[in-house]
C-alpha cells in the first residue's frame, strides 16, 4: 500500500480500487451512486469521482476530503460500513491498492500500479492541454461580465471554476486518453 505523510491541515485525495464480480457491474454502479451521495454529505467531503474500466472489472474511486482527520472519520464511520455491507458478494475493495496523496500527482497516478508518475514535462504539457481551453472559455464568457468587479473577486472566479473542473473531469479524462503516452510500456 502506498502512503504519504500528510500535513493535518491539507486536503487529501485517496484512490480506492474495487474488484467487481463479473455480471454484477450494474448492481455495483447503482451502489456507487448511493455511497457517493452519502459520502458527499459527510463533513469535509470535497468530492468523489468514479473511474470505470475500459475493460475488466476494476473500478476506481477518487475521493477528496478537506483534511486527513475528516477522511479518517468517513473511513471508520458506521455509515460507510453499512454501505460496504450492501455490496457483499458484489465487489470487494482491493485495500492493497489504496493510495493517498495531497499533490497534483493524483491526476497522473494509475490506481493499482506501483509505477511512478510520468515525467514532470509530460505532466506539465498534459495540464496545459487541459487548462488552456477552459482558461480561454473563462476569459471569453466570464471576464467581460466581471470587468467592474473588484480585482480580488474577479481573480477568484478563475480558480473557483477551473480547479474543480480540472480535478474531477478534465484530468481524469486526459490521463485515460493519453495513458499510452504518459505511461509507455517498458
Amino acid at each position: 500500500m502506498q502512503t504519504s505523510r500528510v500535513r493535518c491541515d491539507e486536503p487529501v485525495t485517496t484512490v480506492f480500487t474495487w474488484q467487481v464480480r463479473p455480471g454484477k457491474e450494474d448492481v455495483f454502479e447503482e451502489w456507487t451512486k448511493g455511497v457517493t451521495r452519502s459520502a458527499s454529505r459527510f463533513p469535509g467531503n470535497e468530492g468523489v469521482a468514479w473511474l470505470r474500466p475500459e475493460e475488466g472489472h476494476r473500478f476506481h474511486a477518487v475521493l477528496r476530503f478537506s483534511d486527513p482527520q475528516r477522511l479518517g472519520a468517513w473511513l471508520t464511520s458506521d455509515e460507510r460500513a453499512r454501505w460496504h455491507a450492501r455490496i457483499d458478494g458484489v465487489a470487494t475493495e482491493v485495500s492493497s491498492e489504496r493510495q493517498s496523496t495531497t499533490g497534483m500527482e493524483t491526476w497522473f497516478d494509475l490506481p493499482g500500479t506501483n509505477g511512478s508518475a510520468p515525467p514532470r514535462w509530460k505532466m506539465a504539457l498534459t495540464t496545459f492541454l487541459g487548462a488552456y481551453p477552459f482558461t480561454l472559455l473563462i476569459q471569453w464568457l466570464v471576464a467581460p461580465h466581471t470587468a467592474g468587479w473588484p480585482l480580488p473577486l474577479r481573480a477568484a472566479i478563475f480558480p473557483l471554476v477551473l480547479l474543480p473542473t480540472l480535478t474531477f473531469v478534465v484530468m481524469p479524462f486526459l490521463s485515460r486518453l493519453l495513458r499510452r503516452w504518459l505511461y509507455p510500456s517498458p
